[in-house]
């Protein structure tokens, strides 16, 4: 395999530029969710949906930070390709952002060339934003949702 370094250094940047951006969203997404949640306009067992809902919010918008990330690095040359498709779309981006970050694994589409990096790092992110957001839930569980 013959790569050019500069593609793949930008690649190198962009993921931890991304990565830098998803997770500082997730922190203050869930600073902001712990704000709302202690206010006692949600009261009881409904203040565990609306943080699960607004989790899901943040885990969607996160993946689509990612996806952009993606589809952005796929339009310059020899950063990578998405293999099982001629022209990724927008969408198409955000799709195998969503199965990287969820870490479903690859399946129709798959990530070629330097891109991998940045696919890899999703995964990582993915799975610890992820598990972040299990133990704020179980917290908030802990504290709103007891039974009387």
């Amino acid at each position: 395999m013959n790569y050019i370094w500069l593609p793949s250094l930008l690649v190198v940047v962009v993921t931890a530029l991304t990565v830098a951006v998803v997770v500082l969203t997730h922190y203050e997404g869930l600073v902001w969710l712990s704000g709302r949640l202690a206010k006692p306009s949600v009261t009881g067992r409904r203040k565990v949906l609306y943080g699960v809902y607004i989790m899901l919010c943040l885990h969607v918008l996160e993946i689509w930070m990612f996806g952009l990330a993606m589809w952005l690095l796929l339009a310059v040359a020899g950063t990578g390709y998405i293999l099982g498709l001629d022209n990724a779309s927008f969408l198409d981006a955000v799709y195998l952002s969503a199965a990287t970050f969820t870490t479903v694994g690859f399946g129709d589409i798959s990530p070629g060339g330097a891109i991998r990096f940045l696919a890899g790092t999703e995964a990582l992110t993915g799975f610890g934003l992820i598990t972040w957001s299990a133990s704020f839930t179980y917290i908030e569980m802990e504290q709103y949702w007891r039974r009387r």
